[in-house]
């Protein structure tokens, strides 16, 4: 019994820890901007560190993330301090940068090269998009999961 307890809380320490923080893996990812220039995620990170960040991990074909697009806007008016960082899991860029245009997208793009099940994709458990995730001006993941642009944890997490 002891050492299932501690196995238990060996694993609830390492989730935890794996929610305020990437994985090597995925900061070494590489994504392309959106001048077709790889750069690894954590260069991505550091571009805006210090400030907060608000992830959104996006494809054109997906129509809860094209939904949602409006309240991401409702969110950029009231929170103009905030980066707002968009990761597309779209097929091939051609698409994803007729998107950005197409949906007026404003703030920083990039897209993701490995895909869905990449290493980035893989080490933050993606399971739907879109996926939102909020980075405090430290680089630490503050909230590590929202599938709604209009979640309250969004929204007390950028206060």
């Amino acid at each position: 019994m002891r050492l299932f307890l501690k196995l238990y809380l060996l694993l609830f320490v390492y989730v935890v820890q794996a929610q305020i923080s990437f994985q090597e893996e995925a900061l070494a990812d590489v994504f392309l901007t959106e001048s077709s220039e790889e750069i690894a995620f954590s260069e991505v990170l550091k571009k805006y560190k210090g400030k907060t960040i608000l992830i959104d991990v996006w494809a054109t074909w997906c129509r809860d993330c094209i939904k949602g697009m409006p309240k991401v806007k409702a969110l950029q008016e009231t929170n103009a301090a905030v980066v707002f960082l968009f990761l597309s899991l779209d097929r091939d860029t051609a698409t994803w940068k007729k998107g950005i245009a197409r949906y007026k997208l404003e703030g920083e793009h990039y897209f993701v090269s490995s895909g869905w099940k990449g290493a980035f994709g893989s080490s933050i458990n993606l399971d739907w998009i879109p996926r939102y995730m909020i980075v405090n001006p430290e680089g630490e993941i503050s909230l590590y999961k929202a599938i709604k642009a209009d979640d309250e944890n969004i929204k007390n997490t950028l206060r």
